[in-house]
Parts: structure tokens; C-alpha cells; sequence
């Protein structure tokens, strides 16, 4: 069905696996159309409660596939930017009603940092090396980056990753929050499915409207939030019945 990623389901979990490893998945457009593609079919799968994004190989992502760009005919070639996954991906996931967790398996370069920033929570490999390199090829990091990466680690760790363009280790990634958890390697997808496991034993019903709540809770005042929170139980009981 797909060419570029990987497409499982096995109970109440589905993980979606970048599979370009001899190119270390790294990102194409191509590979974008099939992730979002993926994760429309699952969003309205009433079986599947969250979702695993990883990758296949030594690599979750090493960013942009310059080489790829380069040789195809620019009478065929698509601008980057234009498909679905850079220009809206960011914002389905942040409202998502299935928690998604990125199992980050190895080296995350560039787009490899910045597509596991909307996740819900970022489980790395022990040593996988990470970097948002974006300043030492003169472009602007995207997917909602600039609004999500200094909410996670602040804007002082933020720009400090941004204007060194330095690479730094998942360990380092854990102290600064851009990652919930680092394991072994070989315990990474048990890990990431263990919790995608316990994600699913709990009302999906509730889970999404959690999400929906904390992501209009971080843009509002107390008394907004607070009264978020009530209506958002008044719609509860009805889902229930109650």
C-alpha cells in the first residue's frame, strides 16, 4: 500500500514507521503524503486508541533528502513546503483525538527533531544523536517549530539549539524536555507500546478532550481554563449518557 513507510496495526495500537533506511528516512515529500495519508485512515479507526511514529534502521529521520530534491527533473519535482505534512500535519496532530507517540530510534537531524514536536510524548534510544541544524544551512526550522520547541525546553534552550546548530545526545534531550523518557534501544518500542497500552485502557472519548483541554488551557487565563474545564465535563456526560 505504501512505498516510504511502514503501516501496522496489532490491537488498539498502530505504528507508522518511516522506512527509508537506506537513506537513514530521511524526509521526502513523497514520504510526507504517505504519514498524513496514515494518519487520516487511523483517525476515524475506532479500534486504535494511539498511535507509534517511528522509524526503520539505525535513523528515526536525518531531515531533508537534499540529494533526492537535487536529481529529480524540476519539471517534476513539487516545491517543498506545498504538501500536506509541512503545511498542516503540525496543527492534526496537536488536536488529534488519539494520543501519538514518536519512538525515536536513532539520529533525528532537522525535520527528524521538528516532526516529533506535536507528538504527545517523545520516548528516544539511549545515545540517539539529535540537532536542529537549520541556522548552518540558512533556512527557517518549520512545522510549527518556532511556537513548540521553546514551550517544551524554553526560549533560552531553544535558541540556543536553533543559532548553534550543535548536536546533542537524547540523554541531554531527557534533562532539557524535548523527550519524556530515554531507553535502552532494544526496549524502545516495548517501552513505546507498554504505554501505548496503557493510553488504551483508558476512555478515548476522555483522552482527546484532555489534549484539546491542555492546548487551549496553555493560551488562557485561570478563570478561561477553569471554565474550559466545566464545559468540557458537561460534554462528557453526554458522551456518557450521564
Amino acid at each position: 500500500m505504501y512505498e516510504h513507510i511502514l503501516f501496522e496495526k496489532s490491537g488498539a495500537v498502530a505504528t507508522v514507521t518511516l522506512n527509508r533506511p537506506e537513506k537513514l528516512n530521511a524526509y521526502i515529500p513523497e514520504l510526507g503524503d504517505e504519514v498524513v495519508d496514515a494518519f487520516q485512515r487511523l483517525r476515524d479507526d475506532a479500534e486504535v486508541r494511539a498511535v507509534i511514529l517511528t522509524g526503520a534502521g539505525r535513523a528515526f529521520c536525518a531531515g531533508v533528502d537534499l540529494e533526492y530534491l537535487k536529481e529529480r527533473p524540476s519539471a517534476s519535482r513539487r516545491p517543498l513546503g506545498e504538501e500536506d505534512f509541512l503545511r498542516k500535519f503540525p496543527l492534526d496532530l496537536l488536536t488529534y483525538p488519539k494520543a501519538v507517540i514518536a519512538a525515536v530510534n536513532g539520529h533525528a537531524i532537522g525535520a527528524g527533531v521538528t516532526m516529533i514536536l506535536p507528538c504527545d510524548i517523545r520516548i528516544a534510544a539511549a545515545g540517539a544523536k539529535m540537532a536542529v541544524p537549520f541556522t548552518r544551512i540558512g533556512i527557517l526550522p518549520g512545522l510549527g517549530s518556532s511556537h513548540l520547541l521553546p514551550r517544551l525546553v524554553g526560549r533560552g534552550k531553544a535558541l540556543e539549539l536553533l543559532l548553534t546548530s550543535r548536536t546533542f545526545l537524547a540523554e541531554e534531550a531527557l534533562e532539557m524536555g524535548l523527550v519524556n523518557k530515554v531507553v535502552p534501544l532494544e526496549s524502545l518500542l516495548p517501552e513505546a507500546r507498554a504505554m501505548a497500552g496503557l493510553i488504551a485502557e483508558c476512555k478515548p472519548e476522555c483522552n482527546a478532550v484532555v489534549k484539546r483541554s491542555l492546548l487551549y488551557g496553555e493560551g488562557a487565563s485561570m478563570e478561561e481554563a477553569m471554565a474550559n474545564e466545566r464545559a468540557v465535563q458537561q460534554e462528557l456526560r453526554k458522551l456518557r449518557g450521564a
